[in-house]
């Protein structure tokens, strides 16, 4: 088979580590385990998404991997991540955080759920745009739908034409789609311009978001953990016992050794009420010692441990100082 293919042979830091995920003992530090990880799909891979054709994620599939994979779009999350464990996709591409809205927690649930691995990442900026049937002039719109959360990001929008309605829908895209399979001329929507161009729309107002530095993170995730050449960032998750500070001492292990956390975001531990997963980002790839030594620090004292990816950084959305 060929199509997308990483593989790698490296030196392995440890990917579950005890708890209540797995009764695997963590390897001491001079454990070192020779693995080759690999992803072999058929000619024209399959990657599933959340959205209709012409959502932000589809552009974000199409930007990152090119029109020689196949987009298969469902409703909700929970399928598209179904979709790999049914093996009805070989990938899935899913928004992760969001510059302006933050963190999508769903998703981070559904990674630690489904055991996928992060491969890539991308960052897209988001211009929404109000989208019409061919014709329609705005006057005539009286009720504007989407996605929640792009309405939520278009607020300023809204304040500027209180008389508009809001109706929240399944996916901007799809809200596109919705106004064309009912005809309706009085409702417009919220999208990217894909959808318009995928449906025949008319774009009204162009650029109608609140902030223009409005940037979703997407990663690409796969049941095998890969380390594809050039691979600078890091995705773990990890717990503790409570214990007074724990998490001081979980997050001193990447100060000492001057490793560059990117994020963190906590979520809590569904039956331990009160205990909470943390997931951590980092610059650093599980082939530097460095990063080799603080993983392996960190499963000293931690309960649960896992590495959720190793990849390429996309840098292509410099942060910028207060």
């Amino acid at each position: 088979m060929t199509g997308l293919v990483f593989k790698t042979s490296r030196t392995a830091v440890g990917t579950v580590v005890g708890g209540f995920d797995s009764h695997v003992p963590p390897p001491s530090s001079s454990d070192e385990i020779e693995r080759e990880y690999s992803i072999e799909v058929s000619e024209k891979p399959k990657v599933a998404i959340q959205g209709e054709p012409g959502s932000f994620s589809e552009e974000a599939a199409l930007k990152l991997l090119g029109d020689k994979v196949e987009i298969l779009g469902f409703r909700h999350f929970e399928e598209v991540f179904e979709s790999i464990s049914e093996e009805r996709a070989d990938f899935c591409l899913v928004p992760i955080e969001n510059s302006l809205t933050g963190s999508i927690h769903r998703n981070y649930d559904l990674l630690r759920r489904h055991r996928l691995k992060i491969g890539r990442e991308l960052y897209l900026r988001i211009v929404h745009n109000l989208i019409a049937l061919p014709g329609v002039k705005f006057e005539e719109v009286e009720t504007v739908i989407s996605h929640p959360v792009a309405l939520s990001q278009c607020e300023q929008f809204f304040e500027r034409f209180p008389k508009l309605q809001m109706k929240p829908s399944y996916d901007t895209s799809g809200s596109v789609k919705e106004i064309f399979d009912m005809g309706i001329r009085t409702t417009a929507a919220i999208a990217g311009r894909r959808a318009s161009e995928v449906f025949g729309g008319d774009i009204l107002m162009e650029s109608v978001q609140d902030n223009e530095a409005n940037y979703t993170r997407f990663v690409l995730l796969s049941p095998e953990l890969t380390n594809a050449e050039g691979s600078n960032k890091t995705s773990i998750v990890f717990s503790f016992k409570s214990v007074p500070g724990a998490l001081f001492k979980s997050l001193s292990v990447f100060a000492l050794r001057d490793i560059d956390l990117t994020k963190i975001e906590s979520r809590p531990i569904h039956g331990r009420p009160w205990e909470y997963l943390f997931y951590v980002d980092f610059l650093g790839s599980i082939e530097d010692e460095s990063v080799q030594n603080a993983l392996n620090h960190l499963q000293e004292i931690t309960d649960v441990f896992e590495v959720l990816g190793c990849y390429p950084r996309d840098a292509s959305v410099a942060k910028r100082g207060m």
